[in-house]
């Protein structure tokens, strides 16, 4: 596995090749209670960076059931590192992209909740289709996540921001989140939050349920 942006570290390489095997989803399944070999709230990371968020969920909830999907190598050998380190035991990988992935391997109505940090805000206008927030991906989401279950996005791109809040609110079935301050939801700041801030830019934080506002009009 290579990372077309970039060299792997010494310690990246032998996370990829030593620690990675542990938590890697190689099968075609979709099964969640086979790929962590017992039923429990399940949660879904996509692309996690140097896996730090991740992590910390894990340590957090270790009740839950993590996937954290990305497609760059130094990130998931630097993930697959700190697992195996830590002897953290409740996450597995999936690397590719994320749209194909939540699309072909996860149920409908299977994930408790996703959340999606710091994406690639790829601020050129003819950049935007590459985007990770679409409307098509938006509802592969919706369908995949359980009555309920939540959808938590950040990003300190303000353009960006208001793209994915006007995709949220198209969806009939999302809810923002109104107890969000009261909800212990707690992240980590990672290197691209830090890098933001150091920018001048303020970070938006973006929280559904999938509620069913057709149903709560009813």
């Amino acid at each position: 596995m290579t990372h077309p942006r970039g060299r792997l570290t010494s310690a990246q390489r032998r996370g990829l090749q030593d620690a990675l095997p542990a938590y890697i989803l190689a099968d075609g399944g979709n099964s969640t209670s086979r790929w962590f070999g017992r039923e429990a709230p399940f949660g879904v990371e996509i692309g996690f960076g140097m896996g730090d968020a991740l992590c910390n969920w894990a340590i957090d909830a270790p009740d839950w059931n993590l996937l954290g999907i990305d497609i760059y190598s130094p990130g998931i050998g630097a993930l697959a590192n700190r697992l195996s380190t830590e002897g953290i035991t409740n996450v597995r990988v999936a690397q590719g992209r994320a749209e194909e992935f939540v699309a072909e391997r996860l149920e409908a109505l299977s994930v408790d909740e996703f959340r999606v940090f710091f994406p690639d805000p790829w601020p050129k206008k003819r950049h935007h289709k590459r985007r990770l927030i679409q409307s098509p991906f938006v509802a592969t989401m919706v369908d995949r996540l359980k009555m309920g279950g939540r959808l938590w996005f950040v990003t300190d791109w303000d353009p960006y921001a208001e793209r994915a809040a006007d995709l949220f609110d198209e969806s009939p079935d999302l809810a923002p989140s109104a107890g969000f301050g009261s909800e212990g939801l707690i992240r980590p700041e990672t290197k691209f939050e830090r890098r933001g801030l150091r920018l001048g830019h303020a970070i938006t934080e973006l929280v559904y349920t999938r509620a069913g506002r057709s149903a709560q009009h009813q």
